[in-house]
């Protein structure tokens, strides 16, 4: 089984994620969507994997990029792909399927509950958030949580977008923080506290997100039924 794996260059780690889908016997192959290198067809993979950015679909200095991405998830929804789309990789899934995404009025940075209606598909948490933007669903998906800033799972098909993010491990947190003065200043984040408390999450964050990865699997993905 081979899943295809889009992100951003330097920001390609899939973390939990990308290791409980080795473990459930895929292979990962990772394509760089601000390098041009996505396949122009879904013919050889069995799912695909979107993970964040921290670019915003709006912007106009990116929009070949989007567009190329966005076409592909058009083919994965015509083909019945299964497609699992992470913060920046949910917000495409809208932009690409009749959706919306705007600048959030609430950022979330740091570790949050949600509010679920979906204990397997997107249980409650805590669970990493980092985002500026939100997404509204395109139409005929089912939403699955919220919070205060918006949605942050739904359902469609054998898709699921997500606003959170599942696979980050404390090294994930902190490539990011190093890289987030502007957004800490910007929006009074403490860092270190935010690694404090991923450190002490780690293991349980670990085990929550490999059952979120064996649901979208066996229920979404691969429904056996």
């Amino acid at each position: 089984m081979r899943a295809l794996v889009i992100a951003n260059t330097g920001d390609d780690d899939s973390g939990y994620v990308g290791e409980r889908l080795v473990e459930r016997g895929f292979t990962l192959e990772i394509r760089h969507r601000d390098r041009d290198e996505l396949p122009g067809s879904l013919d050889d993979f069995d799912l695909v994997i979107m993970l964040g950015s921290d670019w915003s679909v709006y912007w106009e200095h990116v929009q070949d990029d989007v567009e190329r991405e966005a076409a592909l998830v058009q083919q994965a929804a015509g083909s019945d792909v299964p497609v699992l789309g992470i913060c920046y990789g949910g917000q495409l899934m809208s932009h690409a399927l009749g959706g919306s995404v705007e600048a959030s009025d609430r950022v979330e940075i740091g570790w949050y509950e949600l509010s679920t209606s979906d204990d397997a598909l997107a249980p409650a948490g805590p669970w990493f958030e980092y985002h500026l933007d939100k997404f509204s669903p395109p139409a005929g998906a089912h939403v699955l949580a919220s919070s205060a800033a918006g949605p942050q799972a739904y359902r469609l098909g054998r898709m699921l977008a997500l606003q959170f993010h599942p696979e980050v491990s404390p090294d994930i947190v902190r490539r990011w923080g190093a890289g987030a003065a502007n957004d800490a200043s910007q929006y009074g984040i403490d860092f270190e506290e935010i690694y404090v408390e991923t450190d002490q999450r780690a293991a349980a964050a670990r085990q929550r997100c490999h059952s979120l990865v064996d649901a979208f699997l066996d229920n979404v993905a691969f429904p056996t039924t």
